[in-house]
């Protein structure tokens, strides 16, 4: 039997980042557990997901993922990879926060370092996981619902964007074609000026100001009546912009669409300036979700504390994984905000990003962007991955569930090796 102070240090050494209940039980895995090798491996989905694997000496691995694109491979398996073996992989947040020290300067603030961060961030959770025999999410301080709510992103019409009956057509086929139940819908709502007039010709458009004329406004006013009207008054409706706009147009763009209650008119203004955001936000009674741009709590602050948005959007396997989006949905939940989830990612990203959403108090609803149809069956999920709009936490270690090979081998993208 250890003294009560040797308890304590125990837990001072390890653990602090866990839930008190899984404290006392990670710190008897203390030093006890080596990571003995890194690896990535890219498959060909929607994007090129970037998957992570940790392995152990006691034989047991972490599976993560970091954000869609070029370069994490390479930051990890050249950087991370000489830092983090040797290391006990309990340490989570110490971790995390060595392999940004470490690159990029001291402490990098953005982009591929962070991408690649938190998809380490991520693999130590499930990690961590697995050893402990718990639900990542419950390590994360418990949860606060066992369920996460999705919603589905609808990219601009297939045939005939430029044809306003196709957009309520589209959304009509996306309700009644919904095997996973989605409740909740984004449409692209800067899909004007680009597909009413595809070369720019009218007077006031050009493809790099972004001009929203008053017809703009009024084609967009009208696709997005389309739209609520095919799914009816109870289904849940987002707005995106993809930054596209400047300030005063926005505010009237927003104010236009009013009465068709989105949940949100989302990425009004570039990322880059929170202060066109806060304009945008107290110039219009449309709520206004942003942040998928944005990076760790210091990327977040100035939006959160000058009340720049309504929600939050975090991209949590691209702007620091688990561990910060919490402290971004803690500060948020502060000044009011609530949170919201954006996802790119494969199944792995978007679980991992479900258990920090469940341990979120103030999280309300998560995305599925794009789609293929083998998506669900590349993880080995019990049970359909959605049912009813939602995702459900399943209470196994880790994230729950392992990579299929069978379909990851089949969609490995060009010159990757399944790492089994």
């Amino acid at each position: 039997m250890m003294d009560r102070r040797q308890i304590l240090m125990n837990l001072a050494a390890t653990g602090s980042c866990f839930a008190l209940p899984f404290q006392a039980r990670a710190a008897s895995l203390a030093r006890k557990v080596k990571i003995t090798d890194v690896k990535v491996m890219i498959i060909r989905g929607t994007w090129d997901w970037n998957l992570i694997k940790i392995e152990t000496d006691a034989g047991v691995y972490g599976i993560g993922e970091g954000y869609w694109g070029p370069g994490l491979k390479d930051m990890v398996l050249n950087r991370f990879r000489e830092q983090l073996i040797g290391e006990d992989p309990l340490n989570v947040v110490k971790l995390a926060t060595k392999v940004l020290f470490l690159n990029g300067g001291y402490g990098a603030i953005g982009g591929v370092t962070v991408h690649a961060s938190s998809g380490i961030e991520i693999a130590l959770w499930d990690l961590a996981g697995r050893l402990l025999g718990v639900p990542v999410c419950d390590l994360l301080g418990g949860r606060f619902r066992d369920k996460v709510r999705f919603y589905r992103t609808l990219q601009a019409p297939a045939r005939h964007p430029e044809d306003p009956k196709s957009w309520g057509d589209q959304a009509a086929e996306a309700k009644a074609n919904n095997p996973y139940g989605f409740t909740a819908f984004k449409y692209q709502g800067d899909a004007v000026p680009r597909t009413a007039d595809p070369t720019f010709s009218e007077p006031g458009h050009d493809p790099y100001t972004n001009q929203l004329t008053n017809k703009d406004i009024a084609r967009l006013v009208d696709r997005m009546d389309r739209v609520r009207a095919a799914i009816g008054p109870d289904t849940d409706m987002a707005i995106e912009c993809h930054w596209k706009y400047t300030v005063n147009e926005v505010i009237q763009y927003c104010d236009a669409v009013e009465h068709v209650k989105p949940m949100w008119v989302e990425d009004p203004t570039p990322a880059e300036n929170w202060e066109t955001m806060v304009r945008v936000a107290h110039g219009t009674k449309t709520p206004i979700c942003t942040g998928e741009n944005l990076y760790l709590l210091a990327g977040f602050k100035d939006i959160i504390i000058h009340q720049g948005c309504a929600g939050v959007h975090l991209d949590i396997p691209k702007m620091g994984g688990l561990w910060e989006a919490k402290r971004v949905s803690d500060l948020a939940d502060l000044y009011g905000i609530w949170t919201a989830a954006h996802n790119p990612a494969s199944p792995v990203g978007t679980a991992a990003s479900a258990h920090a959403a469940a341990s979120m108090r103030n999280f309300r609803i998560h995305e599925l962007a794009n789609w293929v149809d083998w998506w669900p069956t590349l993880v080995t999920h019990e049970g359909p991955y959605w049912k009813d709009g939602y995702f459900h936490i399943e209470d196994k270690p880790g994230l729950g569930f392992d990579i299929n090979p069978d379909v990851a081998k089949a969609h490995l993208a060009p010159g990757e090796v399944w790492w089994g």
